[in-house]
């Protein structure tokens, strides 16, 4: 378990990494999918606290997982399990859990304070399975199955269709990270990636000659990009303000259509799916779609992260550099 003086890393925001830790994770990654390394059994001897208030299939799987096949022993929780419903302060349960786990995941749906709190005062390293502002594990993910399918990240475009949600979010902020990116996020007005979000990303953007554009419309759309993605119109923990929402997404649904434009492309999806809302069956089930090879990619990614958080302890408790 973490010791009062370390100071654990975290994933609470893809910008909680170095360019170095990116590329590592997602190396590593990669690594893990082609069927190398979970022998290793690098966490053995840890233990690890998976809490979910949210439902989750693949990243609660991911993890639990990716965790028990390198070693570690895993604590669950659920959103009632937690005095935190009885009144105890997040504070006060991350100062508990830091004396007794090595790590934990979090699915919160909730505010970047709550992360913060359930460090412990940093003291315990905890990993952002989805709050409401980011899914930074989903952008790991998405870099793994880019470098798994076209053996590079750097250069690559990507046409981004439906919500600018928290799986977005972290999608702008880590692809814009790779040279030579194009990211077109196509959202429905009043729908789109945070505003503080999307400003960090053109400013990386600019910084690694990538780009990231936002629009509110269908019209123009770009040619030959290597990608088209999409989420659930519904993200899990959040409801949409006006009643007639749907009819402004309607535009924004995922058709072969968008083949014309990109005859190449491949298709992802963070699932779960709706078919028939933000992708027709036509294409989640074609033969462009790589959507459940990149659920089952979460797990190698988790396993990465898993792996980068372990190494970071090793190194404060040695006093030395580990690999990462």
């Amino acid at each position: 378990m973490t010791t009062a003086s370390a100071a654990p890393r975290r994933l609470l925001s893809i910008d909680d990494l170095t360019d170095e830790d990116l590329r590592s994770i997602v190396t590593r990654g990669a690594h893990f999918a082609a069927g190398r390394g979970a022998a290793e059994r690098s966490l053995a001897g840890w233990v690890a606290g998976i809490y979910f208030k949210k439902t989750s299939t693949r990243t609660r799987t991911a993890f639990s997982a990716g965790a028990l096949r390198l070693g570690a022993q895993i604590v669950t929780y659920g959103p009632d399990d937690l005095q935190v419903n009885t009144g105890e302060t997040v504070e006060d349960t991350g100062r508990v859990m830091a004396r007794m786990l090595d790590v934990l995941v979090a699915r919160t749906a909730g505010t970047d304070e709550e992360l913060l709190g359930l460090t412990g005062g940093g003291r315990l390293p905890v990993v952002n399975a989805m709050s409401a502002a980011e899914h930074p594990t989903q952008g790991l993910t998405d870099l793994t199955t880019l470098q798994l399918t076209f053996g590079r990240v750097e250069g690559l475009s990507v046409l981004y269709v439906g919500e600018g949600n928290n799986s977005a979010a972290a999608l702008a902020l880590a692809l814009t990270r790779f040279p030579g990116t194009a990211l077109e996020l196509r959202t429905p007005a009043g729908y789109g990636v945070e505003k503080q979000i999307l400003e960090r990303a053109k400013a990386q953007a600019a910084r690694y000659g990538s780009t990231v554009t936002e629009t509110h419309h269908m019209d123009g759309l770009p040619v030959d990009v290597d990608v088209v993605y999409t989420t659930r119109w519904q993200t899990t923990g959040t409801t949409k303000p006006d009643a007639d929402w749907r009819e402004r997404f309607a535009p924004f649904q995922v058709t072969p259509a968008l083949w014309k434009h990109a005859p190449k492309a491949v298709f992802m999806h963070d699932l779960p799916a709706h078919r028939g809302e933000e992708v027709v069956a036509e294409v989640l089930d074609g033969p462009a779609s790589i959507a459940f090879d990149q659920a089952e990619n979460k797990m190698h990614s988790a396993m990465a992260v898993l792996e980068w958080i372990r190494h970071g302890a090793l190194a404060d408790a040695t006093g030395g550099a580990v690999r990462s």
